[in-house]
């Protein structure tokens, strides 16, 4: 594998610790600034927001420039946002840099997918998007419990400042391994938004709200679940979801691998999988063990569905891919709001604490429903073998630059 893919991977690092860093440090934050928990939340939905409407946006301001130049200014703002929060002086302020920071969020994994996949040969694709998607799951192995640990002892603020510092090795990184990538010749925005009329690449979107969202039903809501039901210590949560962490690692991986041999095949057993495991965890929920197990379970075959359906996306857009996978970047974190949201009602109506993994396991069937959706239709449509194997006609590849 290249070794620009090193430097992507700092910066996916990076800005996986500044999105969930701050899940630990609210009651610091909440604290120094003399507002309630709740109000300390923003910093968290204001960040997912961002993401969601800014990996668009910013895919849209950089088609005019290189790929390479882009990543490099996306690094920057990220600079920028996390600096801004480490001296925000009042909370509004450091909502600002929360967004700010959020802005790079989407296009720096939409088009680092795309840097990623041309630096790679053909039968090794999806690897390279897993290599730089390693960053970000490594994030929360290390990053996020090292970072709230710096938090609640010196500070939160340094936190954010060494965030800040891990963008500036990210961008020296990519500026000096990097290849020159120009876009590809005649590739217009036009270009770009056609591929949101392939309702295969609709599809691989939708499968990736549902599927990714079906993890974070459960996660999103694992400290009052794994304390109230499970019986662990509130100081337990931190090891709990570095097990997450180490299963989101290894499922990356194993996703990247098996995706470039048999991408759709991948999908299946993984989001089926995933259903299961879920729907299980009503029921491991209630022991420490098995609960254990089960919460590394989900973070791998969680993850193990990243690099395929953002290869899928990269495949079904043809060439012009940029925009799109950088909404589908977007689309985990849209996947994660809804099954928050979702997972918050059944537990106000009085289901439970367990009540969000059914939540999470019905969303990963309805994601697997359309996969096999999809299978089929391209078979109906008599498209080559990318159904079965994951491979992409010659035609229908990104131009490599290097």
């Amino acid at each position: 594998m290249p070794l620009a893919l090193l430097a992507l991977a700092i910066g996916a690092f990076g800005i996986g610790t500044t999105e969930f860093v701050i899940m630990g440090l609210l009651p610091e934050v909440a604290g120094d600034y003399g507002v309630s928990i709740p109000t300390a939340g923003y910093l968290v939905t204001g960040y997912a927001l961002g993401v969601m409407f800014g990996a668009p946006l910013m895919t849209v301001l950089g088609t005019k420039v290189s790929r390479k130049r882009m990543l490099m200014l996306l690094m920057a703002l990220f600079i920028v946002g996390n600096l801004l929060s480490a001296l925000a002086p009042a909370f509004a302020v450091m909502l600002i840099g929360r967004i700010v920071a959020s802005l790079a969020h989407g296009a720096f994994f939409g088009i680092g997918s795309v840097v990623a996949a041309d630096l790679a040969a053909p039968d090794k694709k999806a690897g390279a998007i897993a290599m730089m998607f390693t960053g970000l799951t490594v994030a929360n192995v290390v990053g996020v419990p090292l970072g709230t640990l710096i938090g609640q002892s010196v500070g939160w603020r340094v936190t954010f400042g060494i965030v800040a510092a891990l963008g500036a090795i990210g961008l020296t990184g990519i500026a000096r391994l990097v290849p020159d990538m120009p876009k590809p010749e005649g590739v217009r925005l036009r270009h770009e938004l056609a591929a949101f009329k392939n309702v295969q690449v609709l599809l691989a979107m939708a499968m990736t709200v549902l599927g990714f969202g079906g993890v974070f039903a459960a996660i999103t809501y694992i400290a009052p679940m794994m304390t109230h039901t499970a019986g662990f210590a509130d100081g337990s949560v931190t090891w709990l979801l570095v097990l997450f962490g180490l299963g989101m690692v290894g499922g990356n991986l194993v996703g990247g691998k098996f995706a470039d041999r048999a991408l759709m095949p991948m999908l299946y057993v993984s989001l089926g999988a995933l259903a299961v495991v879920l729907a299980l965890f009503t029921l491991t929920a209630h022991d420490k063990l098995l609960s254990a197990v089960t919460i590394a379970l989900i973070g791998a075959l969680g993850f193990a569905t990243v690099p395929p359906l953002q290869k899928r996306v990269l495949d079904q857009a043809h060439g012009a891919p940029t925009l799109a996978s950088a909404v589908n970047i977007g689309a985990f974190n849209l996947g994660n709001a809804l099954s928050a949201w979702l997972g918050g009602l059944v537990i106000a109506a009085g289901l439970g604490y367990t009540a969000p993994n059914w939540v999470g396991a019905v969303l990963a069937a309805g994601a697997l429903v359309l996969a096999v959706l999809s299978a089929a239709l391209e078979r109906r449509a008599g498209a080559p073998g990318s159904v079965v194997t994951g491979s992409v006609p010659t035609e229908q590849r990104p131009a490599v630059h290097h």
